[in-house]
């Protein structure tokens, strides 16, 4: 309890001046002349006035407010090696227990470094402390105890930037004498063209051993399959040149032979992955004819940037003669034989637009493009009344990569263009903006080329569920046949138009193998902590996939269905380090965490992180076991003043004086309510007044 006096005037502070000058006026000159009583009037008017400013007396009452000591426990993914997360569980408890031996002891427990979670690159402890002590005033604080093995990425760089001036205690799980081998990668690219090379720098370090010089067999996989074998010296910086292979990411890992009785093998992998990036994709288009839609594929060829175009349109064909000299024509002749027999292979896609076979191109090079679609090229003809007459191009030797045949009739009225129960699962029409309904939101079409049955699948369908849409794969390559020259309606907005940009865009890219667009295929991301794993397929069904986790784990995982032809699951990426997901024939791999997480750098248990900051704030730093194993919690003290905080086999606790105010009691001296003080003050009152009367009237 806390005593103190205040003052509550029970007068104006003008008329308190006042009475004070009239009071100095009658009394001084009376103490100056010594004239009998004025010392006893001089008390009386000063005990009037204390009892007209009210002096009270104030009693606080205090409860003392309890000391704050933060114990943060290292959950990081490195306290798992070893035998670190056993000593560090022993050390957490034994801690715990001797400060709850204090009454006035708060411990707050602080479980930090990711939990083993995967979503940050390193381990935090400093960040989540402070979080954690936002309702907590600095003076309350009294130390804050690390366990830890001293792996530690967000350390303040000054003991001021802690905010609090509490001792800051390490104890460190592991031992002294750790040895460990590790694989980093000092550059990589972050891009390459498919088809082209890249160099790789990478280094095997052996921490905590003397360097023997022997070879070192580091093993290279790309996307989890075999690629080379090398002999690398530890310490030396070793280059690594490598082809792009496809498209996206190409995963390439390095493993270094493990070291006898090292830390862990997890860091003797390293992960590097590339982003292949196709050059211009190369794109021939001949169009047969002048027609209305002429402009509809070269306008949205053109508008892609990854695309690069020839376009050739038949004005002049062979049989057309009118006299005119050849010299007197502004057209420029078809070059036939660069195109399709020495530079047909350099072209990703060729496209018929209405194109009739009227001898422009010789027999020999319909030989060509047949076997350039079955070594891997593509073909999409999109097919007008050409297809169904003479001159067709199922009329010559290109016809065996064809997948439709024509009757020989057309079927011309009005139709909306529909996705068929195939096409909703193919990537190439699933989701069009409008498909989903019966018409579809789209303007009509008003001619389709009659055919046989088709060889593959019918994705879109026209009037009659006819055949609109047929896609086929053929030996290496891929063919489409669009039966319809009417794509251009809803380019130009005819009835409302409709999602050609999206249907004929993805429909090139499919025939150009985009990997997005496959129709069998398993594929896995990883963003944040999660994993998801997506099956795109063409079949009712679909099995469980096998995830093979970076330690080595392997568990089945159910995928659910998420709209027709594509199934998917999401699991938490619980270590750092390459997955491997398997389905059958097919593999997808994805990448968790950083490709070099800063964790597992130099999984060693060191003091060098923690070591400055523990000296500079008063700490101590000290190993939670022995050389046998048996573990080692040093003794707590409060400490009251002083700036040591810790000994040879002890840590110290800066106590506070911190309290929280409960209440105030207020005691009037000389007025208020009826009391002792109260009472007194009156006999003393009434005391002086008559005895300087009784002393001056003698």
């Amino acid at each position: 309890m806390n005593w103190s006096i205040a003052f509550e005037p029970l007068l104006p502070a003008w008329l308190l001046i006042a009475a004070a000058i009239v009071t100095i006026v009658l009394v001084l000159p009376g103490v100056i002349r010594r004239m009998r009583g004025a010392w006893i009037r001089a008390a009386a008017a000063l005990i009037l006035f204390a009892a007209l400013f009210n002096p009270v007396a104030l009693r606080e009452d205090r409860e003392p407010l309890p000391t704050v000591v933060a114990v943060v426990v290292d959950k990081s993914a490195s306290q798992e090696l070893d035998d670190r997360a056993e000593t560090t569980r022993t050390a957490e408890a034994e801690l715990e227990e001797r400060l709850s031996e204090f009454q006035n002891v708060e411990v707050r427990t602080v479980e930090a470094g990711k939990a083993g979670g995967a979503t940050v690159d390193g381990t935090l402890l400093f960040g989540p402390l402070e979080t954690s002590l936002v309702d907590v005033p600095p003076d309350r604080l009294g130390a804050v105890v690390v366990l830890t093995d001293g792996e530690v990425h967000d350390v303040p760089k000054t003991a001021d930037a802690l905010g609090h001036k509490a001792p800051v205690h390490v104890l460190l799980s592991g031992h002294d004498d750790e040895f460990d081998r590790r694989l980093i990668i000092e550059s990589a690219p972050r891009f390459g063209i498919v088809g082209e090379t890249q160099t790789i720098r990478f280094r095997v370090i052996d921490d905590g051993v003397a360097t023997s010089g022997a070879r070192v067999r580091v093993n290279v996989t790309r996307d989890g399959n075999p690629l080379s074998s090398e002999l690398v010296t530890p310490g030396a910086t070793e280059e690594f040149t490598v082809e792009i292979a496809h498209g996206g990411p190409n995963i390439l890992e390095f493993e270094a032979e493990p070291l006898d009785g090292e830390l862990t093998e997890i860091n003797n992998r390293a992960i590097a992955s590339i982003e292949g990036i196709r050059e211009n994709l190369r794109v021939l288009l001949v169009s047969g004819e002048p027609h209305s839609g002429e402009r509809t594929w070269r306008n949205l060829l053109k508008s892609d940037a990854a695309v690069d175009l020839v376009h050739f349109t038949i004005l002049r064909p062979p049989e057309k003669q009118d006299g005119t000299p050849i010299n007197q024509l502004s057209l420029i002749a078809f070059p036939t034989r660069e195109l399709f027999s020495e530079k047909i292979d350099e072209f990703d896609l060729i496209i018929f637009d209405r194109y009739q076979h009227r001898g422009v191109l010789p027999i020999l090079y319909f030989d060509n493009i047949a076997r350039y679609v079955e070594d891997g090229g593509a073909v999409l003809i999109a097919a007008g009344p050409d297809y169904a007459g003479d001159g067709s191009l199922f009329d010559t030797p290109l016809s065996p990569v064809l997948p439709v045949a024509p009757t020989g009739s057309i079927t011309e009225k009005p139709f909306h263009a529909s996705v068929t129960e195939t096409g909703h699962k193919h990537p190439v029409t699933r989701g069009l903006k409008g498909g989903n309904l019966d018409p579809p939101e789209w303007g009509r079409w008003f001619r389709v080329i009659d055919v046989g049955a088709p060889e593959g699948d019918t994705v879109m369908s026209a009037a009659d569920d006819k055949p609109l849409l047929v896609l086929n794969r053929v030996g290496e390559g891929r063919v489409a046949m669009l039966l319809s020259d009417h794509a251009w309606l809803w380019a130009r907005g005819y009835e409302g138009g409709g999602p050609h940009v999206d249907l004929l865009r993805r429909l090139a890219h499919w025939l150009m193998k985009e990997p997005d667009l496959e129709e069998e295929v398993l594929r896995a991301t990883a963003r944040g902590g999660e994993l998801t794993i997506e099956r795109q397929t063409m079949g009712e069904e679909t099995t469980p996939v096998t995830v093979r986790t970076p330690s080595g784990a392997t568990k089945t995982v159910t995928l659910d269905p998420v709209e027709p032809g594509l199934w998917s699951a999401t699991l938490p990426g619980d270590e750092i380090g390459l997955y491997r997901i398997e389905q059958g024939d097919k593999r997808a791999f994805a990448h968790v965490g950083a490709a070099n997480p800063r964790e597992f750098i130099d999984a060693r248990s060191t003091d060098r992180l923690l070591a400055p900051l523990s000296e500079a704030t008063g700490g101590r730093i000290a190993r939670m076991s022995g050389a046998d194993g048996a573990p080692i919690v040093p003794r707590i003290v409060p400490i009251r003043s002083g700036a040591t905080f810790s000994g040879s086999d002890w840590i110290g606790v800066r106590m506070t004086e911190a309290s929280i105010l409960k209440g105030i009691v207020r005691v009037p001296l000389l007025g208020g309510y009826a009391g002792p003080a109260a009472f007194l003050a009156l006999l003393v009152l009434l005391f002086l007044p008559a005895f300087t009367w009784f002393r001056e009237g003698r």
